[in-house]
């Protein structure tokens, strides 16, 4: 199991990019293509198939940063064990590995302007109000850094009395609205979803709009982790998709599927995807969902603990801090929800990555039978 997760960002690049010699097994053409951003580099493994292009399948790993590392041992998983079984002769296939190359080198979630990738796919941005973000808006006070953490344990109680006091005064859902829907208002604070376009939303932008405009059908797995329950994958689709909850599950037979409206959820590159293909392609098939493997859980009290870790990490970053011990609970926190050193959890996430992949495949019947 060791050989699939990465202790750096330069150890899983090297381990992927070593992924060409056994695509080249299936596809003898296949290639990698470097793509500069700053000083890193997003990079692909590209396979054609040797006959008609009806299908493409596409894995995209660290668009946040950290969660990088269990999608690039799904995927090294996936080349050695699974990819046997694709329909090689008319599927290709395009492993990217790290979208947001820096916040996986330097295990943070966002990029190096402090961008959510995942906020920064805006389909309409100039009419988009900088406080669109209402609720936001009024608990900035909350995800903003507002200074030096001097104290670990008065900081940690400071915001849990906060959230704590949220939930009795029926504001927990509107804390969550203000997550889901990113912001586009401050810069240093949490969920912020840019003033434009990243260069790597840039790219990915041209790679959706390649793939579809080359095969007749693309399905997208996206890999993160966090969301969802511990030891479990989720699927999360955009209602743009047009299927429910209930179909999707008896096409794709998930235990945990959720569906979001992206009007809720604003610059999420899944849905992006999903415009490109309404507004260019409309008679291409795709499915593109992130799927999640699961940490802290879903209980009130785990959200809560989201909360918590996000907003501390992001205030360390920002403001730092003068109590060692606030550095370092800051950091073990922050790599609990996104890369734990776990050995259950790391199990889990091959098993629960390789069963979505084959239960994917299989409903979009692009695995073969024997």
């Amino acid at each position: 199991m060791s050989q699939y997760f990465s202790s750096s960002y330069e150890e899983s690049r090297e381990k992927f990019l070593a992924l060409l010699d056994n695509v080249k097994t299936y596809y003898p053409t296949a290639r990698v293509m470097s793509h500069s951003i700053g000083e890193d580099t997003i990079d692909l493994i590209i396979g054609e198939p040797a006959g008609s292009r009806e299908a493409v399948l596409l894995m995209t790993i660290g668009e946040h940063g950290i969660e990088g590392y269990a999608g690039a041992a799904v995927t090294h998983q996936f080349v050695e064990t699974q990819l046997e079984n694709l329909r090689h002769e008319s599927t290709g296939i395009c492993l990217i590995h790290a979208v947001n190359p820096w916040g996986m080198k330097h295990f943070r979630r966002v990029n190096e302007h402090n961008v959510d990738l995942n906020r920064n796919y805006v389909i309409d941005r100039e009419s988009l109000p900088r406080n669109v973000n209402k609720e936001y808006e009024v608990m900035r006070h909350l995800f903003v850094p507002d200074g030096v953490i001097d104290d670990y344990h008065e900081s940690r109680e400071h915001i849990y009395s906060f959230l704590g006091s949220g939930i009795k005064l029926d504001g927990f859902e509107a804390m969550t609205e203000a997550k889901g829907m990113g912001q586009y208002q401050f810069p240093k604070g949490v969920y912020y979803g840019g003033e434009s376009d990243e260069p790597s939303a840039i790219f990915l932008k041209e790679i959706q709009h390649d793939l579809l405009d080359r095969y007749d059908r693309v399905v997208h797995m996206d890999w993160h982790t966090a969301l969802g329950p511990t030891n479990e994958v989720t699927m999360v689709i955009s209602e743009r998709d047009g299927r429910d909850v209930d179909e999707l599950k008896r096409t794709y037979g998930l235990k945990n599927i959720q569906t979001y409206d992206p009007t809720d959820v604003l610059g999420d590159s899944t849905n992006h995807f999903y415009y490109v293909r309404d507004t260019h392609h409309p008679d291409k098939r795709l499915v593109s969902a992130l799927f999640e493997f699961g940490t802290f859980g879903t209980s009130t009290k785990a959200t809560i603990r989201e909360f918590l870790t996000i907003i501390l990490e992001n205030r360390l970053y920002f403001e730092g801090t003068k109590d060692p011990e606030a550095r370092n609970g800051i950091r073990k926190e922050f790599m609990a929800m996104f890369y734990p050193e776990d050995e259950s959890w790391r199990t889990s996430v091959l098993r629960e990555g390789a069963a979505a992949i084959e239960h994917v495949l299989k409903g979009e019947s692009l695995w073969r039978d024997s």
